[in-house]
């Protein structure tokens, strides 16, 4: 029998009853997969466009003008040692830690596709520089969901300590291929003419943030269909006789099932059950980033030829050093602060946030990135000039 039908026909065979279920599940519960799609909508109208877009824009024009080159000049010294790659690979990970999923990703690949890095340092960033942006952590997370400002900054600070982790470990992926080394000679700040470059940001930026916002709404539906047919309580009480030995009940294992697939799905449902727990179980969810986030990220990669298994082993272990460091500061420093709000209050107030306060909160922030890139690109083109005047004497 397994000679008459292969692989490949069993594949399409269960990809055939997964279109069925999915066609039949939408018949049967329109109302549902109507109001996930509108959730989602106001999410990505009120908190992906303005936080994301103005980023997008930042890191292409940092990378169409050639600035990352400058700064790759003064950073390779810490760069270099750290994570085995040179200094404009910065530009990833800076924006990555203050933008949010999956600005530090699209970055690397950017930096790749110009040409200002080879393929191995484009898959070691791209195995730690996607990461979760401090608004999200800060506000969502630790004001909204636990209530405590300082369960949020020990998230915060538990995650990018294990992204730096992450990529000191990958600094020994492909330990042969060593950094590239800057070019001689003084760096060209303006790769591209500036309107080109301008103009290429917005509308590349624009097209990349509608790509994430349309994952957003798939896995909005996909996740609400999941809850309402049942079968995510079947598949979590599968799960968590698997991880019986572990002491994780149903509960907790269709928590886990949840962020696996979707991050914010995955920590809003951490509402109830012991503060270590809940926090520990954040901190992978939000290192790990969701399926969700590594489609919005397979999308960015595109045909660049970069590993997608670096990616995902990456994000993997992220998420399981941040819900160790969670768990191992949570036994030397405790918080006594308990969950005083409720989820829903939260959320739908930061879902009902006023689209002009968010688009300016996040546009300040994108111009203050692009000012201090701008203070650096400066500072490293006074001192080359200094420098190339003082061997002319």
């Amino acid at each position: 029998m397994g000679r008459i039908i292969g692989k490949a026909q069993y594949r399409d065979i269960l990809l055939g009853a997964g279109l069925m279920w999915a066609a039949l599940a939408l018949v049967l519960w329109p109302e549902q997969s109507m109001g996930a799609m509108r959730d989602g909508i106001k999410l990505c109208g009120n908190v992906i466009l303005p936080s994301l877009f103005p980023f997008f824009v930042l890191s292409s024009l940092v990378v169409e003008l050639g600035m990352s080159r400058y700064l790759g000049r003064l950073l390779e010294p810490v760069m270099a040692p750290l994570f085995c790659v040179n200094g404009n690979c910065a530009a990833a990970l800076a924006l990555g830690f203050v933008g949010g999923y999956p600005v530090g990703a699209r970055t690397a690949i950017q930096i790749y596709e110009n040409g200002q890095c080879t393929r191995t340092e484009a898959e070691r960033m791209l195995a730690f520089c996607n990461n979760c942006g401090p608004a999200f952590i800060l506000g969502v997370v630790g004001a909204g969901i636990f209530g405590s400002g300082a369960a949020g900054l020990l998230l915060y600070l538990t995650h990018l300590l294990a992204s730096l982790c992450v990529g000191v470990l990958f600094r020994f992926y492909k330990a042969q291929d060593r950094p590239q080394r800057s070019r001689a000679g003084t760096p060209q700040f303006q790769a591209v003419s500036f309107s080109k470059a301008f103009t290429s940001s917005v509308t590349g930026s624009l097209q990349s943030t509608l790509n994430i916002c349309a994952f957003i709404l798939f896995f909005s539906v996909f996740l609400r269909i999941l809850a309402h047919s049942g079968i995510l309580d079947t598949l979590g009480h599968l799960l968590s006789l698997l991880l019986a030995p572990l002491g994780m009940d149903q509960t907790w294992a269709e928590r886990l099932l949840t962020g696996l697939v979707e991050v914010s799905s995955g920590v809003s449902s951490l509402t109830d059950g012991s503060l270590p727990g809940r926090l520990s179980m954040a901190a992978f969810m939000l290192g790990w980033a969701g399926v969700s986030v590594h489609c919005q990220v397979l999308a960015f990669l595109g045909d660049s030829g970069l590993s997608v298994r670096t990616y995902v082993t990456g994000k993997l272990l992220h998420g399981v050093l941040s819900a160790a460091l969670t768990s191992l500061l949570l036994r030397v420093c405790p918080l006594s602060s308990p969950a005083s709000f409720y989820l829903a209050e939260q959320t739908q107030a930061i879902a009902q946030l006023d689209f002009q306060q968010a688009l300016t909160l996040s546009a300040a922030a994108a111009w203050g990135m692009w000012l201090f890139f701008l203070a650096l690109t400066v500072y490293v083109v006074q001192k080359n000039s200094g420098k190339k005047q003082r061997s002319v004497v």
